[in-house]
This record gives C-alpha cells, sequence and structure tokens, in this order.
C-alpha cells in the first residue's frame, strides 16, 4: 500500500518537530489529519492554522468516535518513541489491534520515492540538513526536505517538490535516537558527529559507533557517502567515502578562514572544484564546518561554485540555532537549542568569539536525567565556559525521575564563579535583578517558552 493511501493520519506526539512535519506532509496532499499532543505550542498552532485537528489531552473516546467511519485498513497511526507505553490513546488503540507505526518507518517509506539525501550526526545535522536543501532550492534542484527544525529562509520545517518527478530528491535528517535512520537507504549520506549520546536507548558508546557504522554501509551502490575526519577515525568504514574536515588534509577543507563584518570568510579546497570566497553568516567554526559538508554533498550533484556561494551567501540559519532574538550595541540576546555538553561547547565558544569584551551569562535547561547523569561531568566543564550560570530543573521529557539526578547535583560539579539555581518561573525576575550584557538560553526542552517573556523584558529596559 502506498504511503499516500491512507484516508487518516493520526499522530500521536505531532507537535515534535519531525512528526510535525511529516504531518504537514499528508496534509499538503489533502489527507485527512489529526493529532494529539501532551502541550499547546506556537508549533501547534501553525499546524491548526493550516487544517490539522490537535487536541491536547487523552480521550480513548474522541479517538473512537475519530476512527468509527473508517476502516481499520484505512487508518495510518504514527506515534513517536517519546509518547509514554502508558498512555491512555496508545494503550487503546494496541488493546483495538490497530497497526501503529514509529515516525522513522513512514519517512522511509517516504523516501522510496526519491533520491535520498541524509544528513546524520550527534550534532550539526539540522544546520547541515537546511542547508543543502537551501542551496538545491537555489540551484532550481526539484527537491523535498523534512527538516529537524524550523528554516528562517523558509519559516517550515517541511520544503516541498514535485511528486511526479522521478529525478526530485528529498533531503531528511536522519535521527539516530531509537536507531530511526536505519529505515533509510540514502543516495548521498553525510556523518557529521559520532558523540556519544541517547545512551539510554545504546548503552554505550560502542553500541551506538556500530550503529552508525551500519548505517553508513545503508548507502547505495551509486551513491555517497562523506564524513567528517574524526567520524572516519572512529568508525569501522570498510567503504569507499569521502572525508571532510575544517582545515586538515582531507579531500574537502577550508583555508584562508577569516573573520569580516561579523561573517566567516574561506576558501574551500574540492577535488572537484575548489571554491573561493565563501561566506556565511552563522557563528562559530562548526557552521564553518557544516558547511563543507553542504558543499561537498551539492558539488556531487554537479552545482557550481557560484550557486553554492549565492546560496551560503542567503542562508539565514535555524529557528533555535543561534538565533538572535535581539541583536543590539548594549544588549544581545541569543536563544539555542545546545543540549549535549559539545553543543553547549560550541555555542558558548561562538559567543565568546564574537562578543571578547562582554559578559555572557546563560541560562541552561537539562534534557532527560539520564543524559545528564552519563555526561555531568562534560556538561558542567562546558558550563563553566560562560561567566554567569543559571541552571534550570531537569527537563524529564519521556523519562521519569532517576535518584540523585538533579540540577543541583550539577551546579555542584561547576567551577563558574557565579552560578545559580533558579526556578523556570522565576528566570524573568531574576533577569531583572540581574541585567547581562550577552544572554544565552540554552536546552531542548520548554525553555522556548521563556524567549518571549525576556524579549519583552529586555526590549522594556532598552
Amino acid at each position: 500500500m502506498n504511503i499516500l493511501d491512507y484516508k487518516l493520519y493520526y499522530f500521536l506526539g505531532v507537535g515534535g518537530i519531525g512528526m510535525s512535519a511529516l504531518a504537514r506532509y499528508f496534509n499538503h496532499y489533502g489527507k485527512e489529519v489529526y493529532g494529539y499532543d501532551k502541550t499547546e505550542t506556537a508549533l501547534t498552532a501553525q499546524l491548526q492554522a493550516e487544517g490539522i485537528q490537535i487536541h491536547f489531552h487523552e480521550d480513548e473516546t474522541l479517538v473512537e468516535n475519530l476512527f468509527a467511519v473508517y476502516k481499520k485498513e484505512e487508518i495510518l497511526i504514527i506515534y513517536t518513541p517519546a509518547v509514554p507505553r502508558d498512555h491512555q490513546e496508545f494503550i487503546y488503540l494496541q488493546n483495538k489491534g490497530y497497526v501503529l507505526q514509529k515516525r522513522a518507518w513512514v519517512l522511509g517509506e517516504i523516501t522510496k520515492q526519491f533520491k535520498t539525501i541524509a544528513i546524520a550526526g550527534t550534532h550539526g545535522k539540522t544546520t547541515t540538513t537546511t542547508l543543502v536543501a537551501h542551496i538545491l532550492k537555489t540551484a532550481g534542484i526539484d527537491c523535498f526536505a523534512f527538516l529537524g527544525g524550523i528554516s528562517q529562509n523558509y519559516h517550515t520545517n517541511l520544503l516541498l517538490g514535485n511528486a511526479k518527478d522521478k529525478n526530485a530528491y528529498v533531503v531528511v535528517e536522519a535521527d539516530e535516537y531509537d536507531r530511526s535512520f536505519l529505515t533509510l537507504h540514502p543516495y548521498i549520506t553525510v556523518i557529521t558527529s559520532v558523540d556519544a549520546d541517547h545512551l539510554d536507548i545504546y548503552g554505550d558508546q560502542d553500541a551506538m559507533h556500530q550503529t552508525y557504522t551500519q548505517f553508513a554501509k545503508q548507502v547505495q551502490k551509486d551513491g555517497f557517502l562523506i564524513v567528517k575526519k574524526n567520524v572516519d577515525n572512529d568508525l569501522n568504514l570498510n567503504v569507499k567515502r569521502l572525508i571532510y574536515s575544517l582545515n586538515l588534509d582531507t579531500e574537502y577543507s577550508a583555508d584562508s578562514i577569516e573573520i569580516i563584518d561579523g561573517e566567516f570568510c574561506y576558501n574551500i579546497k574540492s577535488p572537484i572544484e575548489p571554491v573561493s570566497q565563501v561566506a556565511i553568516g552563522l557563528p562559530g567554526l562548526h557552521n564553518v564546518e557544516n558547511s563543507i559538508a553542504a558543499i561537498a554533498v551539492a558539488q556531487q550533484l554537479g552545482i557550481k561554485g557560484d550557486v553554492i556561494n549565492k546560496a551560503l551567501r542567503s542562508f539565514k540559519g535555524v529557528k533555535r540555532r543561534f538565533d538572535y532574538r535581539v541583536k543590539l550595541k548594549s544588549m544581545v540576546y541569543i536563544d539555542d537549542y545546545a543540549h549535549h555538553p559539545e553543543e553547549l561547547r560550541a555555542a558558548i565558544t561562538a559567543a565568546k568569539q564574537l562578543y571578547p569584551d562582554k559578559k555572557v551569562t546563560g541560562i541552561f535547561q537539562p534534557h532527560l536525567f539520564s543524559r545528564t547523569r552519563d555526561f555531568a561531568d562534560g556538561f558542567a566543564e562546558s558550563l563553566d565556559l560562560l561567566d554567569v550560570c543559571v541552571l534550570l530543573e531537569i527537563y524529564p521529557a519521556r523519562e521519569k525521575p532517576i535518584e540523585g539526578i538533579n540540577s543541583q547535583m550539577l551546579l555542584n560539579k561547576m567551577k563558574c564563579r557565579e552560578k545559580f539555581l533558579v526556578k523556570k518561573e522565576n528566570v524573568v525576575e531574576f533577569l531583572r535583578t540581574h541585567p547581562s550584557q550577552v544572554l544565552m538560553t540554552l536546552g531542548a526542552g520548554d525553555i522556548d517558552t521563556l524567549i518571549e517573556p525576556i524579549e519583552v523584558l529586555l526590549m522594556g529596559e532598552i
């Protein structure tokens, strides 16, 4: 059965960034799309405005009435692994004999129709995926894209192409959580990083590396595998591949890197065609590295340097990835999704590079008890790069509390001279009495609900 042949598409966890892109995809084709999520957000409000019906409380009766007018085989139920197994609707659907499919399976079915470009990695995949899609769109190449964030250029996480075009591409963020990316068999695969993460799923870093190695081997025979140098060092990749790095002797790299008017400017070394005078407005050397990977993909598709340059210069980035919310001479406020020690290090270092003479205050909400436990020392080291650190309580997401694992434990490990544990509801008042020059909100939980109140405070005080 074709993935577009169902009559009703029902999403458990529709407000997630990956789930919402799928919901938008089916809604675009005029399908009946309904969903549940536990939290109302700006994204769920946008989905509702687009015609997707969403409810925010577990309701077996609602589901029963909704499904009554369809045959079982006409309904596709899609769930995210973040939905707990004791969820009332989840249990009801299982008990009634419905087949529930993971988001990853559905994305895998969609990608079978197109040549797939998949970007994986513990860090960097959302920006790289969005940049690849932007380069293809700029080049006039027909493509769909399922993004792991909201593109600042297109204001969505779903880009649409022509489904009837047999040469169309689909660009996807390949998620390693729950081994989801193993449903993909890409034409081009990029792996940006394999730092340990999701150890609640994998158990240890070796098991995670083995899964990445398996994913790397799923590239089609006529396709391309593109990996960063340290990924190549960490994985046992006995396959043909292209290697990139920031400034090492690899097939793709950058040289003559300098900052001009707040932008990174550099040249790209390439086995196909060197690209000169590249400029990208995103901060941090990690984004220079992400752009090298995106350029490597573009060149495998025959895109020329002038088009690549044009795309990079017009790329605005991704919402919640070093996202400037206030940018004035007197005050800067940046929001970032960083939720892993290396992501925190990259974001904080980028802010320090851009504002070396200013005091940087970071408000961090740890995400998951297990991740906080597994990387506590790394979190402490990265957060110590801040001049002032404000810690919120751990955002649990799908997890139950773990004894002894809390933000106070993390605070105790830190050496930062100015460190505070603050309740989320007290953050705005804290900022009122602790003014900052450069402020960052950091984390993947519901810390984004603080963005607007903080903006209101800061703009009112300027």
